[in-house]
């Protein structure tokens, strides 16, 4: 009886990883002679882990990730494209997400940008950082919808708090001019208080030319590539020719 009225108001408390745990860990018999503070730590350790689950689900929930299979512990590095391990360890440090600094993924159609950047992107978010993942044209999308709707401001201001925006894809499809300047006023306010990957084809000294030049492409270059990291893939064949058996095959772009 009182263990059923200890569960109702844990319930009630909203300790749900404790109250799921309790029952359990008193009918363990490796718990008997544990100490009531042992015991106890073991408890608060099972509700901060319920807690944490949750926030981490919530967190990839909101990024929408296409490739939920990308994980740094996933990366291959068997097929010779330009990926260094001790890079990739030395980015998995976040250090440069906390200093809200850029990361510049390049190569072929096939090369692993998108399962790469992604694979960032969960590593972030398994380190508590709130991500995004967005390809270049539904970020666009979303520059037109919240003009319409009249939410353009409210738009910016949340892709400003976002710690880690991913723009995959960039270069795809020609810019138009408020195309250009949407994409300038996302990254000036995002400048200084979140770090960015973008993914492209293109290499980053053609960047300039496909902005069409002039201040506007200046000015998102300035932000993005100044204290860049780089990536530079380079693959004859296809990640997805090569890993078949994988969804997506396992390191493709999308």
């Amino acid at each position: 009886m009182l263990y059923e009225q200890t569960h109702q108001k844990l319930i009630a408390m909203k300790l749900f990883g404790l109250a799921a745990a309790l029952k359990d860990r008193i009918e363990r018999r490796d718990h008997q002679d544990l100490s009531k503070t042992e015991f106890l730590g073991l408890l608060i350790d099972d509700e901060w882990l319920y807690r944490e689950n949750r926030k981490l689900t919530a967190r990839l929930k909101v990024a929408k990730f296409k490739l939920r299979a990308a994980t740094v512990e996933s990366i291959d590095y068997s097929t010779p494209r330009g990926l260094r391990k001790d890079q990739i360890l030395e980015l998995t440090q976040n250090r440069w997400l906390r200093a809200h600094e850029s990361l510049l993924i390049t190569g072929p159609s096939g090369s692993g940008k998108s399962f790469v950047a992604q694979a960032f992107g969960q590593h972030a978010c398994r380190s508590g950082f709130p991500v995004q993942y967005l390809r270049m044209p539904a970020l666009l999308a979303l520059f037109v919808q919240a003009r319409a709707q009249g939410t353009y401001d409210r738009l910016i201001k949340r892709l400003s708090k976002i710690a880690l925006l991913i723009i995959d894809d960039l270069g795809l499809a020609t810019l138009t001019e408020p195309q250009k300047q949407d994409l300038l006023e996302a990254i000036e306010e995002r400048y200084g208080t979140g770090a960015t990957i973008v993914t492209s084809q293109l290499p980053v000294a053609d960047w300039h030319e496909y902005l069409g030049g002039g201040r506007i492409a200046d000015a998102i270059l300035d932000r993005i590539i100044h204290n860049a990291h780089r990536i530079e893939l380079a693959s004859r064949d296809s990640m997805r020719k090569s890993h078949p058996d994988l969804p997506h095959a396992g390191q493709s772009d999308i």
